[in-house]
């Protein structure tokens, strides 16, 4: 007999639901999400005269609750002239890692907030919380995005490639949320040919409308569309759009799921702690999320760069008044377009976080992800490598992670071993591994660039 979880969640699965049953679960936990989405399309609506107005009295609001009502921030910001933005602290990860409780604002508990925390793949998780008008303003920004192509964020069904908990209640809470979300949950950490044609099979007989999840991941079901020459849209005409996220998206991996997705490919940007940060338009901009976040890009110093210029991501929540995200720096790199206005700031692109440059024997750093993609391009015509992944052992000392069905040719070996060489510096040693599964993180995210360099 099966457990009662598993016959609630079939019978859940089998009946057809009418209502917006995702909306509605916001509604009754106490989330404003119409006032959410009503609010955002007032913001939206804004000249870029009354923006700058906006912004300007957003982030001074902000900064006066914290001062008034959070005991964490005024310890943080004493002795400091706070009405000068940029005097303002950036906070990092570390200085939030003290219990909840000592950062939640006056009057706000972990009963009447929404309660998240990090992933941890970048290090130690974080918990944190939003206010519950905040989270709703998150849904509102993705409802909005997701709009652009065509989907309605909360009915649409999607196709899910995320990592899920294995067992456990973790393991029947994401299944429950799915259910609520109408979305079908592939596995991240099965991507077997085995597995991959199962998949081919559910997109025949489903009505997808859109697919969501880890850039590596749909990567490799793209892969085996290429392997099959099959496009995806051919076999689930239903599908409209590919949304990745959490990881790295190279140009030449956008244009093989372009191929063999048959449908336009969405970049998204976020965090855990912020939300949507960015999120590509139908003309392939990176439009930033100025709605209800403020986005910096800064230079080791904290000083703010200008356009074009490459830094530190830091992000300011505009409404979180249960815990201050006030200049806080993501640990990522990247630049904002030289077209960028404060209403329209554009992403250029992010390189990765700071935790993942490498440094060299000669004193150099290099964005790690470097050597990821320099090896990318030497084999990226060789179908026989599925995956790989990089390591920095010692400072001069680096192995490359690979699967595959034959072991990388001699030739491939010293090509990589030529360019890496080029493109950074002489002296380092290269080492290869062929495995037959690569390590993902607990959530199901690859890691493309790990150092264990201190």
């Amino acid at each position: 007999m099966p457990r009662i979880h598993e016959y609630f969640l079939f019978t859940l699965h089998q009946h057809h639901f009418k209502v917006n049953l995702f909306n509605l679960t916001l509604k009754l936990k106490g989330f404003p999400i119409e006032r959410a989405i009503r609010d955002l399309a007032k913001i939206q609506s804004k000249t870029s005269v009354e923006y700058n107005t906006y912004l300007t009295s957003r982030k001074q609001d902000i900064v006066a609750h914290h001062l008034k009502y959070n005991t964490f921030y005024k310890k943080i910001t004493k002795n400091i002239d706070t009405s000068n933005w940029n005097n303002l602290p950036v906070l990092k990860k570390g200085d939030l890692q003290i219990p909840l409780e000592d950062r939640l604002s006056n009057g706000f508990t972990r009963k009447n907030c929404h309660i998240h925390k990090t992933s941890g793949s970048s290090g130690t998780p974080l918990i944190f919380a939003k206010d519950k008008y905040t989270h709703a303003m998150s849904w509102a920004n993705f409802i909005d995005r997701y709009g652009w192509y065509g989907i309605d964020a909360s009915t649409s069904k999607q196709a899910r490639f995320y990592g899920i908990p294995l067992s456990g209640i973790g393991y029947y809470k994401e299944r429950f949320k799915d259910i609520l979300g109408n979305r079908f949950r592939f596995s991240v950490f099965d991507l077997s040919d085995t597995q991959l044609e199962w998949n081919l099979k559910k997109f025949k007989s489903t009505p997808f409308e859109y697919i969501n999840g880890y850039t590596s991941a749909i990567v490799q079901l793209a892969k085996f569309l290429e392997k099959k020459e099959i496009i995806l849209k051919t076999i689930c005409p239903t599908l409209k759009v590919c949304i990745v996220t959490a990881e790295m998206l190279f140009e030449d991996d956008k244009l093989l799921l372009e191929k063999y997705l048959g449908v336009p490919i969405a970049n998204e940007f976020g965090s855990a702690e912020l939300s949507l940060i960015a999120f590509n338009n139908s003309k392939n901009e990176w439009l930033v999320n100025t709605e209800d976040l403020f986005v910096e890009i800064l230079d080791e110093n904290d000083n703010p760069l200008p356009y074009g210029n490459e830094g530190r991501i830091v992000v300011t929540s505009l409404y979180n008044l249960a815990h201050p995200f006030i200049r806080y720096d993501l640990g990522d790199i990247g630049t904002l377009n030289k077209n960028s206005t404060p209403q329209k700031p554009i992403l250029k692109h992010v390189v990765g976080r700071t935790s993942d440059i490498a440094i060299l024997p000669s004193g150099k750093k290099a964005a790690g992800l470097t050597f990821y993609y320099i090896t990318k391009t030497v084999i990226e015509d060789d179908v026989n490598v599925k995956e790989f992944i990089i390591e920095q052992q010692t400072l001069d000392t680096f192995k490359i992670i690979y699967t595959s069905k034959t072991p990388i040719t001699e030739f491939k070996i010293k090509a990589i071993c030529k360019a890496i060489e080029a493109y950074l510096e002489p002296g380092l040693t290269i080492h290869f591994e062929r495995k037959n599964k690569i390590k993902r993180t607990k959530g199901g995210k690859l890691k493309q660039f790990i150092s264990f360099v201190k």
